[in-house]
């Protein structure tokens, strides 16, 4: 009969000469589970079948295990399974060991760490419970079949020393080797257990090969600051660069920062150091404050993409403080631009910009629906002195600075009525004004009170189909009134309108204060939507914008211009299969497109295909000389199990020629990872030259902490 008994309070109430005192007891094993428990005439206890013995985390079990009180020892009978925790498991054919499990020796002995990392020796010789020494060892990581083939890769070794407590794993005269031919030796080798999240060590080489730096390792070095912060340190050696780059990430109790930098002697500009600077961080402050600073820094425009850090043609530097409450809303920025650009020379571009806002809503109740009380505040200046245009005066004047103030207190109320009708009041004031200084051909100062009033309604139906499918219905309309004349005040900052389903009952469709429609204006739409239980979706939105008077500040390509603006169609259809299509267009009178863009995706079982047009014609008032007509395609296809291939292409039609191009292959097993990269860049100017960027990198799973991803285990089937 099986019985589940305290071993050592089994050996005193048998009668076993010399109890444990309470202390050897406390540190011997707690239960011991068996189908035959009896005691030798030597005084031996044995316990056999299916034995269990429990103290704390450490499990082990066994066939047969005799404890010898007088010796302090376990003699045990295989196979043995000594398992400590979630991430440590033992296999063993035989065993001697203390009373506690925490020192002896295990032969034909197997390590198992994290469920990953595999250590096969001779035998294994336990200390303290903290080290255990493995002699004559294989590790791997792959999966090791009974059929003879060697794995993968493996790490052959005399020695390997595994530090329990520092999750680090010691090598003496260790062998690298592929299947099994020894690649390289090192005398000594220390590499950190897969339990480890953040250990100092190598991390994985990159290979990397581009047309302008030519062939060059990146051999990152992570070192550990403590609990809360790190630092990557990566040199970059090739034949034409040197380059060192830093990261350094450092976590608060509120918050944390993380910033990279890097430093390059090259041949593609002899004699100068490049490099860049990018931080960020983000705090919580007190009271509901939050913090976000970000800061970009580059020496010269070719770097970032030269060596691959980012794509970006315009640096943004920023600090906000900033907090959102149900009813309130507070912020304030302080922004540095930098373009980097050809033909944008940032002396005469706004560079530094001061932007806040600050939004109050209330509810009262004798009035009923909402008032909303909102203030900004923003100033932009550059850098240039010069009050006139240096080279047109029909454009931009070089040194113009500008600083404005706009309130507004806006009444909203929404009444929905017996029939299903809803209509939306909006009525408010506004008040602005605005200082604009280092401009021979504006006034300096400039203010207005603008009153506006609107007036939305709607009449949504709903129809439910045989097979479950829901279909809405939604007329409706709008008219609007804004007071007053535009000032004659330079358009800084709605250069650019975009006309679309979100905006299509709005008063006014510039993106800032310093542009705002006036007059009467009137909208008209319809929104339909489908919604199918089999997972059919789609929408639908048709609607245009009419008004009493032309604005002069809407660009033709912006589709507002005139008294009639072009007509919008928007959509979306999806299905449960993983597919949806997205598209946007505008119509002028003749029924052309004006405007154009279209997505669409697919989601299969076996990877992912997404494209998108773009089509706006030419607009010289968006600096835009010629239509541009570009179309971008992403993918990847898993192959089999392990391969993964994926690609991505962006090409101009208008001009006939790719823009950027890149193939990508990625080979992932549960010990292997191997990543090569190939992109090609067509786009060219007088700081960027058309370049070829290759990239390979090899992983080895097991010695780190799991990285989440999903990864096929090989079979052993021939």
């Amino acid at each position: 009969m099986r019985r589940r008994l305290a071993a050592w309070l089994t050996a005193a109430l048998l009668g076993i000469p010399g109890a444990l005192s309470a202390q050897d007891r406390a540190a011997s094993p707690a239960m011991l589970v068996a189908d035959q428990l009896f005691i030798t005439r030597d005084r031996v206890l044995v316990a056999q079948g299916n034995v269990e013995a429990l103290q704390g985390e450490t499990r082990l079990r066994a066939a047969e295990i005799r404890y010898d009180q007088e010796a302090g020892t376990l003699s045990i009978v295989g196979p043995i399974t000594l398992t400590e925790g979630a991430d440590t498991i033992i296999l063993a054919d035989a065993a001697e060991l203390d009373e506690g499990l925490r020192s002896g020796l295990l032969t034909g002995a197997r390590l198992v760490l994290n469920q990953q990392l595999q250590l096969a020796a001779l035998q294994i010789n336990r200390v303290e419970g903290r080290y255990s020494q493995l002699y004559k060892t294989a590790v791997t990581s792959c999966r090791v079949c009974g059929d003879g083939r060697p794995p993968l890769w493996q790490i052959r070794a005399k020695r390997v020393v595994h530090d329990q407590a520092a999750q680090q794993l010691y090598f003496d005269e260790a062998q690298f080797r592929i299947r099994n031919v020894p690649v390289f030796y090192l005398p000594r080798l220390r590499l950190p257990d897969p339990t480890q999240d953040r250990a100092t060590g190598f991390l994985a080489p990159r290979i990397r090969s581009t047309s302008q730096l030519g062939v060059g390792l990146k051999l990152p070095y992570f070192i550990t600051l403590g609990p809360h912060r790190d630092l990557t340190l990566t040199p970059y050696f090739s034949s034409a660069t040197q380059t060192l780059h830093l990261r350094y990430r450092q976590a608060f109790r509120n918050g944390e920062i993380t910033l990279n930098t890097a430093a390059s002697r090259d041949d593609e500009r002899p004699g100068e150091t490049r490099g860049y600077f990018f931080g960020q961080g983000d705090f919580e402050l007190a009271r509901d404050y939050r913090l976000h600073f970000n800061i970009e820094a580059v020496g010269d425009r070719a770097y970032l993409t030269d060596y691959g850090y980012s794509d970006k043609d315009r640096l943004t530097s920023e600090l906000t403080v900033s907090r959102a409450r149900r009813d309130e809303y507070v912020r304030a920025s302080l922004f540095n631009f930098e373009s980097l650009r050809d033909g944008e020379v940032n002396d005469t571009q706004p560079t530094v910009v001061l932007d806040g806002e600050w939004e109050r809503r209330f509810f009262p109740q004798a009035l009923g629906g909402e008032l909303r009380f909102s203030l900004q505040a923003h100033s932009h200046r550059r850098n240039s002195d010069l009050d006139f245009d240096s080279a047109d005066p029909d454009l931009i004047v070089d040194g113009r600075d500008v600083a404005r103030i706009n309130a507004e207190l806006a009444y909203l109320r929404r009444l929905t009525f017996d029939n299903g009708l809803v209509s939306d009041l909006h009525g408010a004031v506004s008040v602005n004004f605005f200082d604009i200084t280092q401009d021979i051909t504006t006034p300096q100062n400039h203010s207005e009170v603008v009153p506006e009033m609107t007036l939305a309604l709607r009449y949504p139906m709903r129809r439910e189909g045989r097979g479950g499918a829901v279909q809405l219905l939604e007329p409706l309309a709008q008219l609007g009134w804004v007071d007053g004349n535009r000032l004659e005040i330079p358009n800084e900052e709605s250069t650019r309108v975009e006309f679309d389903e979100g905006n299509l009952l709005a008063l006014s469709r510039f993106p800032r204060p310093d542009r705002r429609e006036r007059g009467a204006v009137a909208a008209l739409g319809v929104n339909w939507a489908r919604f199918s239980p089999h997972g059919w979706n789609a929408h639908l939105t048709i609607g245009q914008v009419l008004r009493s008077d032309a604005d002069p500040d809407f660009t033709a390509s912006s589709g507002l211009d005139g008294t009639r603006s072009d007509l919008l169609v928007a959509g979306q259809i999806a299905n449960a299969g993983g597919l949806s299509l997205t598209g946007r267009s505008l119509f002028d009178e003749d029924f052309d497109f004006a405007k154009a863009e279209l997505r669409g995706d697919w989601d299969f079982a076996r990877g992912h295909l997404g494209g998108s047009y773009v089509w706006l014609t030419a607009d010289p008032d968006e600096a835009r000389d010629s239509d541009v007509s570009e179309i971008t395609l992403d993918g990847s296809y898993a192959v089999s199990r392990q391969w993964k291939a994926s690609a991505d292409l962006r090409f101009d039609l208008a001009d006939d020629r790719a823009a950027r191009a890149g193939l990508g292959l990625t080979y992932n097993n549960e010990c292997l990872t191997v990543d090569l990269s190939v992109r090609r860049r067509y786009s060219s100017s007088t700081s960027v030259e058309p370049s070829t960027d290759i990239g390979f990198n090899i992983g080895l799973r097991g010695f780190a902490a799991s990285t989440g991803t999903e990864r096929y285990v090989r079979s052993c089937g021939k």
